[in-house]
């Protein structure tokens, strides 16, 4: 299969890539040619013919549309050049579209390169063949021409596909006829209506067709210049961005010492109480320290009415009933259960809770 081609050839290279330079050479709708990186069905290209009812060696080069309309086409028809744009040479001879136009009506086409996708589940990649010395590849192919309802004439033309070659299996399973030198050509252009042209239809096995990856937004029929044709380098497995970040993450992991704990804040660690750094690690529940229970059974048996005990004696006792009674237990706990919240520091045994303080001393 072929559907998208390269032509950007001059007007009159097209002679001379044709072998053709030598004789008379005559122009037909040049004017409608314009050079195309992404020459698809509907486009106008180039075709070079025989002179209408000649044997000799005049050609002419005709400016027509790609997507074959066979002559007996409906006038009122609205025409679909992508329904003939290939046909396929095990059975030209077969099909009434084409049989009719082998004995006068084969021309050749001339381009640079061409299109074909490669398969890959639901992706496709496209890729650019053509010759690695640059030369023109001329395709085999047949032409018509149709009369619509207001008596304008449509010359349109279709390639010639055959099975791939052995090279470009792995691409696609049909390729175009490619027309390598000069013999077959002549043999295809020139040749008398009884000709046997099977020998002409093969895939073209030399090793001078090459190919090369390009941009996906060929599938575009409105991408178009010569960033159709530059090369690009194919993404594997290895290169792929999220791959990358997560081999990355695990080689960090892999590298990591579950014993080493420098990984932790040290701030938070430092910051707890004595208590709390000398309590033993795997501990799920930590004791009340007795310093803590003595001082609440002793805050239980004290009452406001004590007797011998003043007011400064009051507030000393508090100091002291706030310095040992710290919710250690409670804090530790809480940070083991949430290791993400904010850390908070313990406050000093000189802070002073003004609602207590006011409490105690008005008794």
């Amino acid at each position: 299969m072929c559907g998208r081609a390269r032509c950007t050839l001059r007007a009159d290279d097209i002679p001379r890539a044709c072998h053709r330079s030598h004789g008379p050479v005559r122009t037909v709708n040049m004017d409608r040619f314009r050079p195309l990186f992404n020459a698809s069905p509907g486009s106008n290209l180039p075709v070079v013919r025989r002179e209408d009812g000649g044997d000799g060696d005049g050609v002419v080069v005709h400016c027509m549309k790609w997507g074959l309309i066979p002559s007996f086409t409906k006038k009122t028809e609205k025409p679909d050049h992508y329904k003939m744009f290939n046909a396929r040479s095990e059975s030209i001879c077969e099909k009434a579209s084409f049989r009719r136009l082998i004995p006068k009506n084969r021309c050749l086409i001339a381009v640079e390169g061409f299109y074909e996708w490669k398969k890959d589940g639901s992706k496709k990649q496209p890729y650019y063949v053509h010759f690695n010395d640059g030369r023109p590849l001329l395709f085999a192919a047949l032409y018509d021409f149709w009369e619509n309802s207001e008596g304008e004439k449509l010359y349109t033309f279709t390639i010639i596909t055959t099975s791939s070659s052995s090279a470009l299996g792995w691409l696609h399973d049909r390729m175009p006829v490619i027309l390598g030198d000069k013999g077959s050509t002549d043999s295809w252009l020139s040749g008398s209506s009884t000709s046997n042209f099977d020998s002409l239809l093969k895939p073209y096995e030399g090793p001078d067709l090459v190919w090369y990856p390009v941009t996906q937004a060929m599938g575009k029929v409105s991408f178009d210049g010569p960033e159709c044709i530059n090369e690009i380098q194919l993404k594997t497995e290895g290169n792929n961005s999220i791959t990358k970040f997560f081999m990355s993450k695990g080689t960090k992991k892999e590298e990591l010492n579950p014993k080493d704990t420098s990984f932790y804040d040290s701030s938070v660690k430092n910051d707890l109480p004595k208590s709390v750094k000398e309590e033993p690690e795997g501990k799920e529940k930590t004791e009340q320290p007795a310093s803590t229970e003595k001082c609440e059974n002793d805050s239980k048996g004290q009452t406001i009415s004590q007797e011998g005990v003043s007011k400064g004696q009051t507030k000393r006792d508090y100091e002291e009933f706030s310095a040992d009674s710290k919710p250690v237990a409670y804090e530790t706990s809480e940070m083991s259960a949430s290791p993400a919240k904010k850390k908070v520091n313990p406050k000093s045994s000189v802070d002073k809770q003004p609602t207590l303080f006011s409490y105690f001393g008005k008794s």
